[in-house]
């Protein structure tokens, strides 16, 4: 898996067409994240490894696998609540890039005119909590770890069928 970050810099619908001929061309899923929904690297590894294990065993929830990558890292099985974790015009970004191609295909997004790369900061507390539904105490309890709660809501994504 490789992370390629910046900000999208026309519409989302011209980012997604871009990222969709990237993946065709390089035989990869390509998936774009608003990074304040992303709480590290590891959120997003790990929500890749549960939908292509899942995807293996025939038990997905999408058709797309990216699309598969998405609901896990939301840790939801309706892709339309799913989608508030999606990339935005204007606002950092991060795009999952995941397969054998994956070198080429990050290369790709990182040439892409409509993707201004650049390093950004993954995670707002206020975002990650409030979407993943983590209170004070359950935050609490868990040592302050946000970012260990966020990945365990992407695991029992798969308990919850």
């Amino acid at each position: 898996m490789r992370l390629v970050t910046g900000t999208p810099t026309a519409a989302v619908e011209t980012l997604l067409d871009a990222l969709d001929d990237a993946a065709a061309a390089h035989d990869v899923a390509a998936q774009a994240f608003d990074a304040r929904y992303v709480a590290d690297r590891r959120h997003l590894e790990r929500a890749v490894t549960l939908a292509d294990r899942e995807r293996s065993r025939g038990e997905a929830i999408a058709r797309d696998r990216a699309m598969e990558i998405l609901l896990y890292a939301a840790g939801r099985r309706q892709i339309d609540r799913a989608l508030a974790l999606g990339a935005r015009e204007g606002e950092p970004a991060v795009v999952v890039v995941a397969g054998d191609g994956e070198a080429g295909a990050a290369e790709a997004v990182g040439a892409l005119d409509c993707f201004d790369t650049h390093p950004v900061e993954l995670g707002d507390r206020a975002t990650l909590r409030g979407f993943f539904e983590v209170g004070d105490a359950e935050l609490a309890a868990a040592g302050g770890d946000l970012a260990g709660l966020v990945r365990e809501r992407v695991a029992l994504l798969v308990v919850e069928r």
